[in-house]
């Protein structure tokens, strides 16, 4: 455990499967106390007892819609409440609606604005409220390659994300005066993940003719790297910009694409 975040309290919003849930892990193997908040409450308390079991570190579990300040705030008092400080909030909560902007509904498109990016807002607010009076802290949103470029047929999580990008921005510079340090992760595409291997592969394969194999093949072969990307990419990349290595970084939205980001 060299990654200087032993010990730390770190929440995780979005935490009960996929990414947040290997973020949870993650977080428990480099010693760090973990909460871990979902919408999805069987599901995010099996996380934390996962956590809690595996790795010998206290967890805790709350059920938590990322739109509802209210929840948000009651995760991050009970939080402070039990360890007294909070060190590390991670902002992973999100969702993916795909519709031709000609088809797309006002109400489907702002339902992925809410949660993906006034969610980070609430998360952010929240956290910050803490961070700024103990003067330290690290807040981290979980953002995508699509904030970064746009994605056919994603046109509010390509909005929610650009958004994303510069709402880190704009309260890394709010926070620097605090020494709370603000960042955001831009994944490429997770093609072990449930959403690829449970629903993806499957859609695009019956829409373009193709095998799911071939699907598969063919978002490699858009990455120089030649792979697709993997929790470990991204727990590495949050870990390090949880820890004191990365005291110099703030505002950056920082891409784990093998390549196919560079901006």
């Amino acid at each position: 455990m060299s990654s200087g975040i032993k010990g730390k309290i770190a929440l995780v919003f979005g935490a009960s499967q996929g990414l947040g849930e290997a973020i949870a892990h993650r977080f428990g193997y480099e010693g760090c106390s973990v909460i871990a908040c979902d919408i999805n409450k069987d599901n995010v308390e099996k996380v934390a007892k996962e956590v809690n079991t595996k790795y010998k570190v206290e967890t805790l579990a709350f059920n938590v819609d990322v739109t509802k300040e209210e929840e948000v705030s009651a995760a991050v008092l009970a939080t402070v409440k039990k360890f007294g400080r909070l060190d590390i909030m991670v902002s992973n909560a999100g969702i993916l609606i795909a519709e031709d902007i000609a088809d797309f509904s006002v109400e489907k498109w702002r339902k992925v604005i809410d949660v993906n990016l006034v969610g980070y807002f609430i998360c952010a607010k929240q956290a910050a409220k803490v961070m700024k009076e103990q003067k330290s802290g690290a807040i981290i949103q979980i953002n995508s390659k699509s904030g970064k470029k746009g994605s056919f047929r994603s046109s509010a999580y390509a909005a929610s994300k650009f958004g994303g990008i510069g709402l880190t921005q704009s309260i890394a510079l709010d926070l620097a005066p605090f020494n709370v340090r603000v960042n955001s992760v831009c994944p490429g595409n997770l093609l072990d993940s449930p959403l690829w291997v449970n629903s993806l592969y499957e859609q695009y394969a019956k829409k373009w003719g193709i095998t799911k194999e071939q699907v598969r093949q063919k978002y490699i072969d858009q990455v120089p790297l030649k792979r697709g990307c993997t929790y470990d990419d991204v727990t590495n990349v949050v870990v390090f910009l949880a820890g004191e290595d990365a005291s110099y970084m703030t505002g950056q939205a920082i891409n784990v694409t093998g390549g196919q980001e560079m901006r």
